[in-house]
């Protein structure tokens, strides 16, 4: 982003939208606010009247009466105070819950190619520390919104009212002060922005540690990964020190100005009351309003940094809420009809970044009838997982088209498409929570019944059983107290469950052997009698007895048919069918 948008406060201020649900109790925290001013700006009077009346003439009861009265005006503030911080926490917090809620729906929203511009840490730290920002701004303007300006203004017309000799020293010093306030804001603002850019960095590389904290060790990796992380907590650091000193200097600055205010009035108002043209209670007075007038410059300076890094803050909040989701449901998307899951793809070219210069598939015209297994094989990197990941529309087409049971699947309901699709992704995931319930991911209310068929369809039934709990036996985090293989079985148990239309298995049985994969294959044989199955593989073991092996090569169809086929008519195939299974072997078990 430019340095321009960085310093521009109207993304913090649309973020005020989400205040509007609770603006009730905002305004009852800003009359209280308002209403705590008043009483705050009557104690100097009461304090002149004293010294002024009650002392300077010895009348206890006028000292006494008046302190009475400070007392109840005191007392009566505070309670205000209270009931002001109460709703303003009470506003804040629900928007801060609000403003969370709306990004991670938004980032719900968002389709595989959405998710490729940010990292993980990225998203993180606008859904958690950005979101912190905003809402610590929400609360101090609940908390001195209307407490600052009305404290400044009242206070320079008691300024004025008490000594107007005095308060032309104020015509000097305001200017000078916001003027200050301001520069520091216009200096802090883009460095809060690195901040939460370094932030990013360190979350990005605790995340991907943590997550590969098996393979780190494995390579002996570890002293890398600390330098790593070292590295990328010093420069975040080394930045929240520079912001850090920068606002540490403001408040010395303005405590200075004040004190040589203070200094100057009582210098002046002392010569005054010399010579008979002021009391010592207008002094007195006009030093307490003085103090008050520049108290809502030292807030404004001690709230200075928060405010710049909530505005940085903001900036990337409204980069993810301002998102067009590249998939969207088209103004007349329909749902898709009854039928079998006939898959065909017709001149279908797609790169990931739309330059057709870099296309991962190339000209791809496929079908898939019901009833059909369609095996996908190819080298890495030859598109076989991209093929099968637009057929959800998970990533659209970049020219051509995919249909599924003749309607072409960008002008269907994406929900719809999901409900008829079951899939099992080439990186298993899990869930915290039960057995049970990864498996019933897709159906949350399907039965205990429904839930083990799948299972055993799956070939996992049996090692589940064997669980102390069972079924109900809890996952640990992604999954660590299971084998891949079994992790795989339950992600395949998970896309049966909900009786797809159309199954796709991304190499989703590499960590089983070869014995439980055939009888897997035997089972969604039966399960998927009149629908369609694609399977991508990289053994080939895997796909002899699909109806059609398809195989890529940089991405395009190298060659299509059956095994037989194939085998005497596809250098390509042959090649890998005897690399892995010449001598009646299969070299990858």
């Amino acid at each position: 982003m430019d340095s321009n948008k960085n310093n521009n406060l109207q993304p913090l201020l649309r973020l005020t939208r989400f205040i509007r649900p609770y603006r009730k109790e905002a305004v009852y925290a800003l009359l209280a606010l308002t209403s705590a001013v008043v009483f705050d700006l009557l104690i100097p009077r009461l304090v002149q009247y004293i010294v002024d009346v009650g002392i300077a003439q010895k009348d206890l009861n006028v000292v006494l009466q008046t302190s009475l009265w400070m007392l109840g005006a005191t007392v009566i503030g505070a309670g205000l105070a209270i009931i002001n911080s109460i709703f303003s926490i009470r506003v804040a917090q629900k928007t801060a819950k609000d403003l969370r809620t709306v990004l991670y729906q938004k980032v719900q929203t968002f389709s595989f190619g959405d998710l490729d511009r940010f990292q993980t840490g990225q998203i993180l730290v606008r859904l958690t520390s950005d979101v912190n920002q905003v809402q610590s701004v929400f609360l101090i303007f609940l908390r001195i919104g209307t407490r600052a300006p009305l404290l400044m203004i009242g206070s320079l017309i008691f300024l004025f009212v008490t000594s107007k000799q005095l308060a032309m020293i104020m015509l000097i010093i305001l200017p000078l002060t916001l003027g200050l306030t301001y520069v520091f804001a216009q200096r802090l603002q883009p460095m809060f922005h690195i901040v939460q850019k370094r932030l990013d960095v360190l979350n990005t590389v605790l995340q991907e540690n943590l997550s590969g904290i098996r393979v780190v060790k494995a390579f002996v990796r570890s002293e890398y990964e600390k330098q790593r992380f070292e590295q990328a907590n010093i420069s975040l650091m080394d930045k929240n020190i520079q912001v850090m000193q920068w606002v540490a200097f403001l408040m010395p600055l303005l405590t200075l100005i004040i004190n040589i205010s203070t200094l100057a009035a009582i210098w002046y108002g002392g010569n005054l009351a010399i010579e008979g043209n002021m009391t010592v209670g207008q002094i007195i007075a006009f030093v307490n309003y003085l103090m008050t007038t520049m108290l809502p410059i030292g807030l404004i300076a001690m709230a200075i940094g928060l405010v710049s890094a909530a505005m940085a803050s903001a900036n990337r909040i409204e980069e993810i809420l301002a998102i067009q989701p590249e998939i969207q449901n088209k103004i007349n998307a329909i749902a898709l009809p009854p039928g079998g899951g006939h898959v065909v793809f017709k001149n279908v070219h797609f790169a990931y970044n739309g330059d057709e210069n870099e296309a991962v598939l190339k000209n791809i015209n496929l079908e898939a009838k019901p009833g059909e297994t369609v095996a996908i094989l190819g080298a890495t990197g030859s598109g076989k997982t991209t093929l099968l990941n637009l057929i959800p529309r998970l990533y659209d087409v970049t020219a051509g088209e995919i249909q599924i049971d003749g309607i072409d699947v960008r002008a269907l309901r994406q929900e719809d498409l999901w409900k008829e699709i079951g899939i099992a992704l080439q990186e298993t995931v899990l869930f915290s929570g039960t057995i049970a319930d990864n498996i019933r991911f897709g159906e949350p209310d399907a039965p205990i019944e429904v839930v083990m068929e799948a299972a055993k369809a799956a070939q996992a039934h049996d090692f589940i059983s064997l669980l102390p709990q069972g079924y109900d036996t809890q996952v640990s985090q992604r999954g660590v107290n299971l084998s891949g293989g079994q992790k795989q079985r339950l992600a395949i148990a998970r896309a049966l469950l909900v009786k797809p239309r159309i199954l796709l298995l991304d190499d989703s049985t590499s960590a089983v052997d070869v014995e439980t994969e055939a009888r897997i294959h035997e089972a969604l044989d039966r399960l998927m009698e009149n629908k369609t199955s694609f399977i991508v593989a990289q053994r080939i073991s895997t796909v002899l007895t699909a109806d059609k092996i398809v195989v890529l090569d940089q991405g395009e169809i190298a060659a299509e048919g059956s095994h037989q086929t194939l085998l005497a008519s596809s250098p390509i195939y042959q090649e890998i069918y005897h690399s892995q299974l010449g001598n009646g072997v299969d070299r990858n078990d």
